[in-house]
């Protein structure tokens, strides 16, 4: 089921390490440990609107392509006032160290409700969201303010809060706000209007002296740049990206080289990111990241990443636990993962619902426990099994046949050892492999068969 998006009615949001943003460049702000992981906020949308939740999600990774989410992908905080619901998540480190989260005021897909307000939390750790309020940026009635996102103006001293509206101009436009503290703003301006209409501005600070604005045009993601942060200042530049209709650009900077990547989130299918990469900002120019090296939180919708510690990261995982369930992605199709559907196993593209089809406890093997059995997360009296070689999901009878054809040893993967294979308990010359998608255990002898063995282990 496609569910128009916001785009398509009328016509975020992330920073880069804060070396680059300019937040503690030069002496300035709270010096804090090294970044070396990633955190992610964001809502979460489904393909039927079965996992709609409209409040603050947080995920967690070493590499920012490959992402844990946090609290079993539950909420971690929840708007109350406005709308009652969030979207558009955006999280910043401020000069002192500490985090302020910022939402669009809108709860589900109402693309004519007006808001002049955003959602605001501050958090010393990312552990507690505090200070709960609603912040007024405008005061243009009858319209709104989506897809904010803050920067430090090092030469204003004061933080910059960029959002979409519709101005007198009659379309939108990427407006700003300056705060000191995220609770009052003044001099709201336009900051890029190129004369057509354009959402979800992502502000790259200070590489080389430039500054990247990403910004949603008619389905595809496209950059502007100016050597100051004055309004008016953006000149576009870049090549337009996207992947179907695509939206909420999210610039990330790799911390261990001079890699960039954006992430874009599209709505045709709804829901899925998809990831650019370059090794030149200035150039302007992106290419298409294999979808084998990024997975993005079940059900995720337009990111903020913003860079954390290792002891916040830990501290993160510690707090709110990492999900009890996996996902398996397909190697050679990494848009498919290993769901069962009619009870059948078999490999889907993403995204599907019932999306719990397509969650597993790996549990200690049902007839070796040094190996392992899959149990359904929605059907969790059942595991995946084989049945004159083919996978399906039965429920466990207790019999002694049930638990060795449930039973798999997890191996180095077949055509990459940093992934999984998993070979048969009782018929320990197979493995299980797709072959037209459908899940079975079958010898595995060439290349091919080696990739359709192999399988990605994550959330």
């Amino acid at each position: 089921m496609a569910h128009p998006s916001r785009r398509d009615v009328l016509g975020m949001a992330a920073t880069v390490p804060l070396a680059a943003t300019g937040a503690l460049a030069l002496g300035a702000g709270t010096a804090h440990a090294a970044d070396s992981a990633y955190a992610m906020v964001y809502f979460t949308e489904s393909n039927t609107m079965l996992e709609a939740n409209y409040n603050l999600h947080l995920a967690v990774s070493t590499d920012g392509l490959r992402w844990t989410p946090l609290n079993q992908n539950a909420p971690v905080a929840t708007p109350t006032l406005g709308a009652g619901g969030l979207r558009d998540p955006f999280v910043l480190r401020k000069q002192d160290g500490t985090f302020v989260v910022l939402a669009t005021d809108l709860s589900g897909t109402d693309w004519t409700r007006t808001s002049v307000y955003i959602h605001v939390w501050d958090s010393a750790d990312l552990r507690t969201f505090t200070g709960y309020r609603l912040v007024k940026l405008h005061d243009m009635t009858g319209t709104h303010s989506w897809a904010p996102e803050a920067y430090w103006d090092a030469s204003r001293g004061r933080y910059g809060i960029l959002y979409s509206s519709v101005n007198s101009s009659g379309h939108n436009v990427i407006m700003v706000s300056y705060t000191t503290d995220f609770r009052t703003t003044t001099s709201p301006q336009v900051f890029f209007d190129p004369g057509y209409d354009v959402i979800d501005g992502n502000l790259t600070v200070g590489v080389n002296g430039v500054n990247h604005l990403y910004f949603k045009r008619e389905g595809t993601l496209v950059g502007a740049r100016s050597t100051t942060l004055n309004p008016g200042s953006f000149t576009p530049f870049s090549t337009a990206v996207n992947h179907g209709g695509t939206e909420a650009p999210t610039v990330v900077k790799s911390l261990t080289g001079n890699t960039w990547y954006l992430w874009g989130d599209t709505y045709t299918p709804n829901g899925v990111f998809y990831v650019w990469r370059t090794s030149d900002l200035a150039a302007g120019t992106w290419t298409a990241l294999d979808q084998r090296l990024y997975t993005q939180p079940l059900n995720s919708k337009h990111c903020g990443i913003h860079p954390i510690t290792s002891t916040e990261y830990n501290n993160l995982i510690a707090k709110w636990g990492a999900p009890a369930w996996n996902r398996l992605k397909s190697y050679n199709y990494p848009a498919r993962y290993v769901r069962h559907s009619g009870f059948a196993a078999r490999i889907d593209e993403y995204p599907f619902d019932p999306f719990p089809d397509s969650q597993w406890k790996l549990v200690p093997g049902l007839a070796d426990p040094s190996g392992v059995s899959f149990q359904s997360v929605n059907y969790p009296t059942r595991h995946l099994r084989h049945y004159d070689y083919a996978l399906r999901l039965d429920e466990n009878d207790g019999t002694s046949t049930f638990a060795a054809d449930a039973t798999f040893h997890r191996t180095a993967g077949l055509a990459d050892a940093s992934w999984a294979s998993f070979r048969s308990y009782n018929n320990p010359t197979r493995y299980i492999r797709h072959a037209d998608y459908a899940l079975r255990i079958d010898p595995v002898s060439t290349a091919t068969e080696r990739q359709d063995a192999t399988f990605q282990v994550g959330h």
